[in-house]
């Protein structure tokens, strides 16, 4: 599997995105001022697809196939793929307060940590549906790492779209995203517009 080894905080200065967006609590304390050069149209919707690989953690080919998949689907394309990158289950996992960043969120999913629907899932991709209901494994609830992470991102307010339990350490999807609840700093229609070129 390809691994994006360019440290993050270099990366969203050069994306122009604010840690916070990822998890992380540093704000970028240098803006990418130097240089700065007219960008082309093509250059413009090219950065909001990066943007979007980025946050979500997603290689080009999935996200390619994730396009393919909301054009597909009835409505808008752009709200339509934001909404299949956040129902991700390891986006999933961050939005809910049980991983400090998507990173981890991603790491505790592979390692078997997490349930859906009472089945083990060790996707990072499974997309989840309304009604799912996600929680930590029995045998991984006592473990010192949840403890800290739920100190750390408890006081995160999840979004209006799940529901979630800290102290059984669950949740519940109410309804798939709209793009009203979907906070990241990503202009869907640009990237569509690179797409249908």
């Amino acid at each position: 599997m390809a691994v994006n080894r360019v440290p993050v905080l270099k990366r969203c200065r050069a994306l122009g995105i604010e840690p916070v967006h990822l998890g992380y609590d540093k704000k970028s304390n240098r803006s990418n001022q130097r240089g700065q050069r007219k960008i082309s149209e093509y250059g413009l919707q090219l950065r909001e697809k990066q943007k979007a690989k980025f946050i979500y953690g997603v290689l080009e080919k999935p996200f390619r196939n994730y396009y393919d998949k909301a054009v597909r689907m009835k409505g808008l394309t752009g709200e339509n793929l934001l909404a299949m990158l956040e129902c991700r289950l390891d986006n999933v996992v961050f939005r809910m307060g049980f991983a400090r960043t998507r990173r981890e969120a991603r790491q505790v999913v592979g390692h078997k940590h997490f349930l859906v629907n009472g089945k083990r899932v060790n996707i990072p991709s499974y997309l989840v549906k309304a009604g799912d209901i996600i929680e930590v494994r029995e045998k991984s609830r006592p473990l010192q790492r949840y403890n800290d992470i739920i100190e750390v991102a408890g006081g995160r307010i999840p979004p209006d779209w799940m529901e979630v339990d800290h102290e059984s350490f669950r949740g519940r999807i109410k309804n798939i995203p709209t793009r009203e609840s979907i906070d990241v700093p990503v202009n869907e229609m640009l990237i569509v517009e690179l797409y249908s070129k």
